[in-house]
């Protein structure tokens, strides 16, 4: 007896995906299972306009590599996508693909022709990092005379000094803190991997005088949010973005043109440049960071001037570099050149 229709055999697939299979097999975190839903949901929009099947009619038989090659282009021309954001939604279709691969191998040919579509090459984007001094003016701006100045201030620092993605500072609990010696943040990162980050001093007496000032350094609140909104509510992404705009804003205006655009993840980008400008090996960054590969960590490297300038340095130093002889103390050479001019 078969477990399902044939003819709605992919929403079957699509819904144990969504169901069983990213939660439940690898794990993946609410915000990863929220991006595969938003491509999914433009993707069955774009099959309703262009292709005219409803949601409902949909089967494998309806997909090809140049439906979902369409679809890429669709989200490119109408709906303006950049070439970032089409090659995650293909990611989110691979994916699923290869999922449906091995729990209906009769769509192996499918599904192994849409896993092969390559991503689109895209320029290689500038980091956009903070020097150190533009980093003390925008953590000087908070009023820390101000109740919400004061936890700007802790945000900023937080932000900052952890190099953490603005996601894995909206998801802290108080439990993740440990502000006793040594002081350490957990953070909850891609994949939900958990990785300990060493907090400086000053984060720490600032982060203390933040949970007592709100009584959050008590055992009934660690499961609670560390940061929220007016309305007691956890801090979004977007509640970050206005804060850290807010302040850069303040520094441009008193000293215009000191900070480049800045988002949430500029201050991670400038985390990383000044550990790399102060020598720290780049496996640790990449530990610090919380990424798979050194190669990620790598653009770092590739970015940062000074450390080009150290390499170059290094492979012309002196007693490397070719001496010029000096032609005067060469009497068969200065005949010669002599001799021309006759």
């Amino acid at each position: 007896m078969k477990p399902y229709d044939f003819a709605y055999d992919f929403a079957y697939h699509l819904t144990k995906f969504f169901s069983r299979y990213l939660p439940g097999q690898i794990n993946a975190s609410k915000h990863t299972i929220a991006s595969y839903s938003q491509t999914f949901s433009k993707l069955l929009t774009f099959i309703k306009e262009v292709q005219l099947i409803s949601p409902e009619k949909l089967k494998f038989g309806n997909f090809s590599r140049k439906t979902i090659e369409d679809f890429l282009l669709w989200l490119e021309v109408d709906g303006q996508c950049s070439i970032s954001t089409r090659n995650q939604r293909l990611a989110a279709i691979k994916s699923f693909f290869r999922y449906v691969q091995v729990e209906s191998p009769e769509q192996l040919l499918l599904c192994q022709s849409i896993i092969s579509i390559k991503s689109k090459k895209r320029p290689k984007p500038v980091i956009n990092y903070l020097t150190g001094n533009a980093t003390k003016q925008l953590l000087a701006q908070p009023d820390t005379t101000d109740y919400n100045g004061r936890r700007d201030l802790a945000i900023l620092s937080l932000l900052y000094d952890s190099a953490a993605r603005v996601s894995e500072i909206c998801d802290l609990t108080v439990g993740n803190l440990r502000l006793t010696n040594p002081a350490v943040v957990r953070l909850t990162g891609k994949h939900r991997k958990t990785r300990e980050i060493p907090l400086s001093a000053p984060t720490v007496e600032i982060l203390q005088k933040y949970m007592h000032e709100r009584k959050l350094n008590t055992p009934n609140h660690l499961e609670k949010p560390l940061f929220t909104n007016r309305q007691g509510g956890k801090l979004t992404r977007g509640g970050i973005s206005y804060i850290l705009s807010k302040y850069a804003n303040r520094v441009n205006a008193n000293l215009p043109n000191t900070l480049p655009p800045l988002t949430p993840h500029c201050m991670r980008h400038s985390k990383a440049m000044h550990m790399l400008e102060s020598g720290i090996n780049l496996i640790y960054i990449r530990d610090f960071l919380g990424h798979e590969d050194i190669d990620t960590t790598q653009m770092y490297a590739k970015a940062n001037p000074e450390t080009k300038r150290i390499a170059i340095t290094a492979a012309y130093s002196n007693d490397m570099s070719p001496q010029m002889p000096d032609w005067n103390d060469d009497p068969n050479l200065m005949g010669f050149l002599k001799g021309l001019s006759r």
